[in-house]
């Protein structure tokens, strides 16, 4: 069964429920929403300051950018950030890869699907935390991150990169730096959001400057470094 088939299976079994069975389900759903805030609250506000680190879980080991996402990890944590993923497999396990042999903190925010996700092996056993929801997992990511660091990836990225952009413009959350990696992988949707979105006045100039295109871990490291010092901000080492 793929996943589209798994889809439709899940959609035939709600339609089935009664509207009174649907009211009761979603009103017990709440407390599951409020304990897997509960429990991200109080486990990541021990953690410090940490980067999130964004890509595809199709990434294979032996491909560049699943490199750069371990590299990037290891300096970063060199400067005493920890890194933070979505806790799965590709960009994510390198990115925790690269944290825990550097000796840093390595932390995972897994999703529960019924396919291609799976925590993977690098994450500090006491930081991994499961979700069942996409959206409370995503409210830990921007409360508890100094930085996102966007790598190739596909829609998932685009999500998570496009709600911070949209929160920092809109003054829902406080400025911090965003950089997609690999100027080559970018260019063309940058391109359209000049052309498009900026050309008809759908966002401002000032907009662009909420992230940055770099090309080399050297370059983003020193990039989320400047921006703490200039803030006079500075990790927990």
């Amino acid at each position: 069964m793929n996943k589209f088939e798994e889809g439709d299976k899940i959609r035939k079994a709600i339609k089935a429920k009664s509207w009174n069975e649907i009211k009761t389900y979603d009103s017990w759903q709440i407390f599951k929403v409020i304990s897997e805030f509960v429990e991200g609250f109080e486990k990541l506000a021990k953690i410090g300051p940490c980067v999130s680190i964004f890509g595809s879980a199709r990434t294979q080991p032996s491909d560049k950018y699943y490199k750069l996402a371990e590299e990037i990890a290891y300096l970063l944590t060199k400067k005493g950030f920890g890194i933070i993923t979505g806790g799965g497999p590709g960009i994510m396990e390198a990115a925790n890869k690269g944290a825990h042999f550097s000796g840093g903190k390595s932390v995972g925010l897994n999703i529960n699907l019924p396919f291609e996700q799976f925590a993977n092996p690098f994450i500090d056993s006491d930081k991994l935390i499961d979700f069942d929801h996409f959206f409370v997992r995503k409210v830990m990511f921007m409360k508890y991150s100094q930085g996102y660091i966007v790598l190739p990836g596909g829609f998932g990225t685009l999500d998570e990169l496009f709600e911070a952009i949209t929160l920092i413009q809109t003054l829902k959350l406080v400025n911090f730096p965003i950089i997609l990696m690999i100027e080559d992988y970018w260019k063309d949707l940058i391109a359209w959001i000049k052309d498009k979105m900026l050309s008809e006045n759908n966002i401002s100039p000032e907009d662009l400057d909420i992230f940055v295109l770099v090309d080399t871990a050297e370059e983003a490291v020193a990039h989320i470094d400047n921006f703490y010092k200039k803030y006079s901000l500075k990790p927990n080492f």
